[in-house]
């Protein structure tokens, strides 16, 4: 089988969801690393996955991975496969309350040097790990497009001199709207998309939810408001940040621009609002990605930093 030459490293979770009304939705397939893949997906390509999963994954959920991805880089575990209760309350809140003991290896696992990892090269990598993880993957694949999404738990931290390390490793950094905020204890998305250039990030990529996202490049003078695509009915905004990251990825490597790639990210962050988990590719993907292309790119604005 060829190596893939798009990746997303992260983790796969099970999701048990609990809604306000008492309604469920039980072994539902999510996960960051997940939720980037089919981000990379509905841009066209088959994504090899890389994480770790245990052995008592549900079977309906690896054959789905399986058709779905190039599954040479899941690492198997003794461990229990995460998995968590997703507890939705009436204000949008969601509570998370993981249902098994062992956690972080799931979290951070594998390591960059992890010999049953099969992959050479790969010419974009997607990264949801804390700042420590990236200079290694780095060095795994030199030669890829690095995309660091930063794991929330780290920014919430504002521990920014740990940040400032993991961003010299990587060529694009993406944080939402609210870690980003948190990070640099300043509110208007502007300034936060100046310091982020400052500090030595490449490309950047805010992702501010409904409000779409903001985009730039260090050394031009433009930064650049993309649209969130209009979804007549959201059904769960979970994941869709990832699913973003995943479809940025693909664009500046085909593009080479930063507003298309931001195009192209807001299309794929479009159908994972549509499903409750990962959403599933459509059969009418090609039409429907170029439809939802389009419409972020009809509604793309830019401002002078």
């Amino acid at each position: 089988m060829p190596n893939p030459d798009f990746l997303a490293i992260g983790s796969i979770i099970i999701d048990d969801i609990v809604y306000p009304d008492g309604r469920t939705s039980m072994g539902v397939l999510g996960g960051g690393g997940t939720h980037a893949a089919y981000g990379i997906a509905f841009a066209g390509e088959k994504p090899g996955l890389v994480g770790l999963v245990g052995e008592d994954l549900p079977g309906d959920i690896r054959a789905r991975v399986e058709t779905d991805f190039d599954c040479a880089g899941l690492v198997w575990t003794h461990h229990p496969q995460m998995r968590g209760w997703q507890i939705f309350e009436w204000n949008g809140v969601r509570n998370e309350v993981f249902r098994v003991e062992v956690i972080e290896p799931f979290m951070y696992g594998p390591a960059a040097d992890c010999p049953e990892v099969p992959f050479k090269r790969a010419a974009g990598i997607t990264l949801l790990r804390a700042p420590e993880h990236v200079a290694d993957w780095r060095a795994r694949f030199p030669d890829a497009m690095l995309l660091w999404e930063p794991v929330r738990v780290f920014m919430l931290s504002a521990d920014h001199e740990a940040f400032l390390r993991g961003i010299a490793h990587a060529d694009i950094v993406s944080p939402n709207l609210h870690e980003a905020q948190t990070m640099y204890g300043i509110e208007d998305e502007l300034e936060i998309m100046r310091r982020l250039l400052a500090d030595g990030v490449k490309l950047a990529a805010l992702r501010m939810g409904e409000r779409g996202s903001l985009v730039a490049r260090l050394g031009e003078s433009l930064a650049h408001y993309i649209p969130a695509v209009e979804i007549a009915d959201i059904v769960d905004q979970t994941g869709a940040g990832n699913t973003y990251c995943g479809g940025f990825l693909v664009g500046i490597c085909r593009e080479r621009d930063v507003a298309a790639a931001g195009c192209y990210g807001a299309a794929a962050a479009s159908f994972t609002l549509e499903h409750v988990g990962c959403a599933r590719l459509p059969a009418d993907r090609d039409a429907e990605w170029e439809r939802r292309l389009q419409e972020a790119r009809r509604g793309l604005r830019s401002v002078l930093l």
